[in-house]
């Protein structure tokens, strides 16, 4: 080192240090600022997807007991084929919800239940088919039935 020399200042590493710091420091707090916005957004979504899937759940009974329903007036008014149609479709959809186990809109106890239900289809189909006026009566108990066991 000459006399007239100035010796290097350190000032070069600790800027660029500095400023790493700095958009570390940015970046957290960007990160923060974020996580603020997106937790109560995903927790909202997900309080939201559980209320949608009790109420689809219950739109699923509805639906069949409005089949079943349906089929019982019809073959009151002496439309069986129309009533048949929709007895067929009660009891597809019946089939549908017991097969699809825990993940079902009826409970266990209820999927026990309406398991006797199924050994009328083929009677109350059959008497639809030959527009006999007993089946709007077998309808009849059998939406009682199914409204007792799905109430419970």
């Amino acid at each position: 080192m000459n006399d007239g020399e100035v010796p290097e200042s350190p000032t070069q590493p600790v800027e660029s240090s500095s400023l790493i710091r700095r958009i570390g420091i940015y970046a957290v707090v960007l990160l923060i600022v974020f996580l603020v916005g997106f937790v109560p957004m995903w927790i909202k979504a997900r309080s939201s997807r559980i209320a949608l899937a009790g109420v689809e759940q219950k739109l699923s009974l509805a639906q069949m007991q409005n089949s079943l329903a349906s089929s019982v007036i019809d073959a009151r008014r002496g439309d069986y084929e129309p009533a048949r149609q929709a007895a067929s479709q009660f009891f597809t959809s019946l089939l549908a919800e017991v097969n699809k186990g825990d993940d079902s809109a009826l409970n266990a106890a209820q999927r026990a239940a309406v398991q006797p239900l199924f050994t009328q289809r083929d009677e109350i189909i059959t008497l639809l088919a030959r527009s006999d006026p007993a089946a709007a009566d077998r309808l009849s108990d059998l939406f009682a039935s199914y409204r007792k066991i799905v109430s419970s």
